[in-house]
């Protein structure tokens, strides 16, 4: 272990830890439900420098639940397995060859890796999926008619009914972060597959998290998709549907949106948008006023003037 020596890096290190102790204190045995693409596992570094994000949360006494994607890593196996990929609005189409290739790599791949690297950082996980102790109660979506007129259906891909909280609280109060794949079945245990984005949501909802925090590729919500420095510091549920409206929320960020609005009206307080890739993103988004991505509320009202002003601040480019 390497120990700071030098008086200015410990000077920046004592400050840095003067201005998180708030927020340590506020968020101390709350409830954090962090959901992240499969982006963020595209290599070992980053992999390792988001769960190491995870850690320090889970060690400060937040009550950590992780539900992870895999998009990339479905891509990659259903290609070397021959089976067809097709995405529809942000959603993937699933078959029966799909189904089977989702199983394996969410719940068996991402899901695994993710349990063994939080074994190294000294996390006690458990790693489920929605099908686990009923989490995830789900029906298969009927089919979709689209604005274009076509219809589509999405095959075996869930609709969520409910979410039993217990099944994380048990886990949580026993001292155990939870690493939730989004697969989950119906009654009949027909497997489904379902958007992550949502997953966290429903989850967040029934537990009434205190923050919900979606892990992106993006650096968090823009105003216009091809302008990296058009990121809106916060919004809410209003401005929300303005987005959508203007088009300006396209692909993934259109279940990332619904998945919000979701959570927010099931009682989730905050919920931000943040990239898994930038450094300390996360920690720089719990511990900081000015963050580093969209902080989306019910109602920007109940923002203070400080909050609004250090957000606006954070995202001038």
């Amino acid at each position: 272990m390497t120990m700071i020596g030098h008086k200015g890096e410990q000077a920046v290190t004592v400050r840095a830890l003067r201005g998180a102790a708030p927020y340590m204190h506020m968020y101390k045995g709350k409830i954090f439900v962090i959901k992240t693409g499969g982006g963020a596992f595209r290599d070992g570094a980053t992999m390792r420098a988001f769960v190491e994000q995870i850690a320090i949360l889970h060690h400060l006494g937040i009550r950590v639940v992780l539900v992870h994607g895999g998009g990339p890593q479905l891509d990659l196996v259903a290609a070397k397995l021959g089976v067809q990929t097709r995405m529809v609005q942000g959603r993937r189409v699933t078959d029966g060859g799909a189904i089977d290739v989702a199983c394996m790599v969410l719940n068996g791949l991402v899901n695994t890796r993710l349990l063994a690297l939080c074994r190294e950082l000294g996390i006690r996980a458990v790693g489920i999926s929605g099908v686990d102790g009923g989490l995830v109660k789900a029906h298969k979506r009927a089919p979709v008619t689209l604005a274009s007129g076509e219809v589509v259906d999405y095959g075996m891909v869930g609709d969520i009914d409910a979410v039993d909280g217990t099944v994380i609280t048990r886990l949580l109060d026993a001292g155990f972060l939870p690493v939730v794949s989004p697969l989950s079945c119906d009654e009949s245990g027909h497997l489904l597959n379902i958007n992550a984005d949502t997953v966290a949501a429903a989850i967040g909802g029934a537990l009434v998290a205190e923050k919900l925090i979606l892990c992106t590729g993006a650096p968090g919500i823009l105003e216009r998709l091809d302008d990296p420095h058009s990121l809106i510091s916060y919004t809410d549920l209003a401005g929300l549907r303005r987005l959508r409206e203007e088009g300006a929320l396209t692909d993934g960020m259109l279940p990332k949106s619904s998945a919000i609005e979701s959570a927010i009206r099931g009682g989730v307080r905050r919920v931000h948008v943040i990239s898994y890739s930038s450094p300390d993103a996360l920690l720089a988004e719990v511990f900081t006023n000015e963050g580093t991505g969209t902080l989306v509320v019910r109602d920007t009202k109940v923002l203070s003037a400080a909050e609004q002003g250090a957000a606006e601040a954070g995202a001038a480019p």
